[in-house]
Parts: structure tokens; C-alpha cells; sequence
């Protein structure tokens, strides 16, 4: 999480250290009081924090921090040395002086996976064996290495399987995905060697999922291990079954980082996606339109935008998001953004912005 009362400085911070690999940004926000508003349902791990903002400066909010959420490390940014001794005091992490640079968040992330190391939990297991398949299948094994596929087809495999999670698979429909030219006998043959070589990669790898043989097929036992499509698959349950957690989607919400298996142009998949994208995009709508109505609107616009860094040309979040701005009294910056979209509709679809977007401006 971050707290900067100045967006410029905020907006360079989030460029930052979203690009170090072991950050993921939870929440941003301008001002201290709307952040510990939001603490409770973010729980973040590491909390930068700007020492000089009005309202409630960062040291006090450290110290609610500290009472509320006691894993979370404390980060000081800030302009001046003189504040070090007083960071500490209230149990600070570390600091950083401004601007903030790469070279500081590496110290800092280096700092935070040692003593992670060192504290030799359970969930140092859980955090190596690591899986991801949005934005492009990524899987850590216990080593905390990239797990490299022996076969194309064992690593596609695995993104079958993992996109089912716990749910038993025909092999002949296993065999029909992975090869759909293929006469039987040659289909069988390769479809026990690819099982072989991905259960074999699966134990060397220590991930703690298992493939297991069922009647006609198989499933994957995904054990301990939690990752993104697992996630959005049960709380899709939870949802048939009429229950909605707000925590629960906004962590899910943030697990989402593109496009399902991004790059990967298998047949398969084309249905899973849609739906993923319109889980993402309906736990997301919720969000913005409970942040609008009760005029919550720089959370609404944080919600819109991150929505627009996955589908930067949804007709629907654009207008949202210049409806934010009007609303906030920021006509200009309304104004700035309908022309960057409206070139930007040009140039992909050969198309001007729809009514309602220029409707919008027209009234300023």
C-alpha cells in the first residue's frame, strides 16, 4: 500500500515499484484517512508511507498502522534525514529519502525476502511455489526458480489442469485438445509419455500438486497451492450459491493481471477467458458503482483505472471515468483523457468515441 498526498510523486512511485517483481501494489492512495478506511480489507504486507501530509501525517499513521494490522512493515518516504530517528520509533521498516528510485525499492525488497528467508514458516513454502495464469501462465517451484517445461506439450498440459483445478478430465478429451490430427494410437502414446514427463517435473519441483489417475481420466490435486484461476473458480461457486464476500472480490480483483495464458494461442482456452475477463469486469463494476455512490469518487477512479491497465478501450470504464473527473470538479483532466481515447478509438477500430462519451463533454 501507498500513501503519498501528492499525486505526481504517488503516480511515479506506483510506476516504480510496480516494476520490481516481488511488489504487488494493493492500494494507493492521496490521502491517510481513506487508507486506513481500507486497511482492514486490504492487509497489505509493506505500507510506504509519506511522512508530511495533511490531515494525519505518516507518523501517526504508522502507529494506527501498527495497532491494526501489526504484520504490516512500515516504509517511510521522505525528503529529510532529520525524520529517520523518529520513523524508528514507531517501529519503521526502513526509509527512503525522495525521489524514490529503483536502486532504493531493490534495498528494500532485498531487506524483506532475507528476513523472509530467515523466518523459516510454512508460508515461506506456500510463497516459493508460486502460479500464476493470468497474464501469461508463470509457475515458481520450490526453489522460487521459473519451472522450465521439458515439452511444449507439458507445459500445456499443465495449463489444462490448472484451469480445471480439481476437476476430473476425460483423456480422450485431453488427447482431442492437445492433439486434434493425431490417429488414436499415436494420441495415446504421447498423451501417457506428456502425463509421465509433467508428474515427474511436479515432484523435482516439489510443488505439492499431484496428477491423479481417476476412472477414465485425470485430475489435478492442487494441494496447498492457491493461484489466481483456482481462486476466481470457487468464489464463482460461492456466487452460484448466492453468498458475496466484499473482501474476498476486491483480493480477487487485484489477482488479476490479463488476459488468460496471454500469448498462448490455444483452442481450448477461448471460452475460459471470456469468462474470466467477465467475472474480472463484473466484481469490478460492483466496486466502481459502490465507490460512486456514496461518492467515494478518488476510490472509484483507482477501481476505473485499473480496470483500464488490462482493457484500456472499454467504452463503459472510460465514460465511468470521465464521469469521475466532471464529478470531481476536473474538467480539464476530463477533457485530456476523452481525447487521448478518442484517438486512441481512431486508431484501433477506425471509429470516433461513442454519444454518451461526447455528450459528456459537450456539456462542459
Amino acid at each position: 500500500m501507498i500513501v503519498e498526498d501528492e499525486k505526481p510523486i504517488l503516480d511515479l512511485m506506483q510506476h516504480v515499484i510496480r516494476q520490481h517483481p516481488e511488489f504487488s501494489i494493493q492500494g494507493a492512495f492521496t490521502n491517510p484517512l481513506e487508507a486506513l478506511e481500507r486497511l482492514e480489507g486490504l492487509q497489505p504486507d509493506v505500507a510506504f508511507l509519506d511522512v508530511e501530509m495533511p490531515k494525519m501525517n505518516g507518523l501517526e499513521l504508522a502507529r494506527k498502522i501498527n495497532e491494526l494490522s501489526g504484520h504490516t512493515k512500515i516504509i517511510f518516504t521522505t525528503a529529510y534525514k532529520h525524520y529517520a530517528l523518529e520513523a524508528f520509533q514507531v517501529e519503521a521498516f526502513d526509509y527512503i529519502l525522495k525521489p524514490v528510485t529503483k536502486a532504493a525499492i531493490e534495498r528494500i525488497a532485498t531487506r524483506l525476502v532475507r528476513q523472509h528467508h530467515k523466518a523459516g514458516t510454512l508460508d515461506l513454502l506456500e510463497h516459493q511455489v508460486d502460479v500464476s495464469c493470468f497474464g501469461g501462465l508463470e509457475v515458481r517451484g520450490a526453489s522460487g526458480e521459473l519451472v522450465h517445461w521439458p515439452t511444449r506439450k507439458t507445459e500445456e498440459l499443465f495449463a489444462i489442469f490448472l484451469c480445471h483445478p480439481d476437476t476430473e478430465i476425460n483423456k480422450w478429451q485431453l488427447a482431442d485438445w492437445l492433439w486434434p490430427e493425431m490417429d488414436e494410437e499415436r494420441v495415446s502414446h504421447n498423451l501417457h509419455n506428456t502425463l509421465y514427463r509433467l508428474k515427474k517435473l511436479l515432484r523435482e519441483q516439489e510443488m505439492g500438486m499431484e496428477i491423479q489417475k481417476m476412472n477414465d481420466g485425470y485430475l489435478l490435486s492442487s494441494g496447498q497451492v492457491r493461484y489466481d484461476v483456482l481462486e476466481y473458480r470457487r468464489y464463482a461457486q460461492l456466487l452460484a450459491a448466492g453468498k458475496t464476500d466484499r473482501v474476498q472480490e476486491e483480493r480477487l480483483i487485484r489477482l488479476y493481471k490479463g488476459t488468460l495464458l496471454d500469448r498462448k494461442d490455444y483452442l481450448w482456452k477461448v471460452s475460459l477467458e471470456e469468462a474470466f475477463r467477465k467475472q474480472y469486469l463484473s466484481m469490478l463494476r460492483a466496486r466502481i458503482e459502490n465507490a460512486w455512490s456514496s461518492r467515494a469518487l478518488e476510490q472509484a477512479r483507482q477501481w476505473i483505472e485499473q480496470g483500464l491497465g488490462w482493457f484500456p478501450l472499454d467504452e463503459e470504464l472510460n465514460t465511468r471515468l470521465l464521469e469521475v473527473h466532471i464529478g470531481s470538479g476536473r474538467p480539464e483532466m476530463a477533457r485530456h483523457h476523452f481525447e487521448r481515447f478518442a484517438e486512441a478509438s481512431r486508431r484501433e477500430w477506425g471509429m470516433e468515441p461513442p454519444l454518451e462519451m461526447r455528450s459528456l463533454i459537450e456539456l462542459l
